[in-house]
């Protein structure tokens, strides 16, 4: 894929977030990632952009679905891969974390893929290895790879993101995936709006200059898209909702609450999906709406953009 003009137009030396990502550079990500598309649907899906190169996925929190996705683009890109599961119980943040970067950076690898369950902690990886970095999922904070993927799929669907009306409804509060697509969506000319109980909204929804709705007749009308999130249980401590079943009715995805967007909807969600509580089964399954399996074949190109977009800054020997 060689082009020369790449590193002026993808100047990173890692991909930590959305944020501080400029339009145009997120735009060269998209169009890398559309070629991949391509060559992911042949009968030899190979080439040999990353062969010597090393990636490690590590993997603080579990996460069947990226971590293979990873795994996939770098070995299509033909660089070796390791998976590092590490146990959420035998991290401990701070000088762990350091000491980990010490130990990697003696390793020499290339790439290192890191999701973790606190806000910052990829960052601070970045900061004291040798390598590049991608952010595969920080806490609450970012998820930049997801929200890449999903414009790769909106982009491919409708032609293009400027204009589009695009609402992420569920819980906005403790998902990374929704910070990182309100961020990308409204840097590329997409108007967003957020739907979602007042208990699983942040406090500072506010300075993210999306609209704001608490009810899914007013947040869905009209829209292009509906992007659906996980109910994230496992990160609530506290009475969020009164009950899964009260949460469907009023904030789970179902034909009539469709009804309201444009005729041609579509329907995203990240996954895993619980199904009945955040979107019927039935539209989860409708090929003539439901994007989702499409999300998941878009993820596998776009980490490949991203991993073959880095080498391309990289020197020639990580770490050496």
């Amino acid at each position: 894929m060689g082009d020369p003009d790449a590193t002026l137009r993808f100047p990173h030396r890692h991909i930590l977030g959305i944020a501080g990502l400029a339009r145009d550079e997120i735009a060269f990500l998209l169009d890398l990632a559309d070629s991949y598309v391509d060559q992911n649907r042949r009968a030899d899906k190979k080439n040999a952009v990353l062969r010597g190169r090393t990636l490690i996925n590590l993997f603080f929190e579990d996460s069947t679905r990226t971590r293979t996705s990873f795994e996939l683009a770098g070995k299509r890109l033909g660089a070796d891969v390791i998976n590092m599961s590490v146990a959420t119980s035998a991290v401990k943040k701070g000088e762990t974390l350091i000491d980990t970067a010490m130990t990697l950076n003696a390793m020499h690898l290339d790439v290192l893929v890191v999701r973790h369950a606190a806000s910052g902690a990829v960052h601070l990886l970045a900061d004291k290895v040798d390598c590049a970095v991608v952010n595969a999922g920080d806490g609450s904070h970012e998820h930049p790879t997801q929200a890449l993927l999903d414009a790769l799929t909106i982009r491919r669907r409708k032609g293009g993101l400027e204009g589009l009306l695009v609402a992420i409804c569920g819980d906005i509060l403790h998902s990374r995936v929704a910070r990182s697509n309100m961020l990308l969506l409204q840097t590329m000319g997409a108007r967003v709006r957020v739907v979602a109980p007042a208990t699983l909204l942040p406090a500072a929804i506010g300075r993210y200059g999306v609209e704001v709705h608490h009810d899914m007749r007013t947040g869905l009308a009209d829209a292009d898209i509906v992007m659906m999130l996980r109910l994230q249980l496992e990160r609530m401590n506290g009475s969020f909702l009164p009950s899964i079943r009260e949460y469907f009715r009023f904030f789970g995805l179902d034909y009539a609450k469709l009804g309201v967007a444009k005729p041609d909807a579509l329907i995203m969600h990240p996954g895993p999906i619980n199904r009945g509580v955040e979107i019927d089964s039935e539209l989860a399954d409708d090929i003539n709406r439901s994007v989702i399996r499409e999300q998941v074949e878009m993820g596998v190109a776009v980490r490949m953009a991203c991993l073959d977009a880095l080498m391309r800054n990289a020197p020639s020997n990580a770490g050496g």
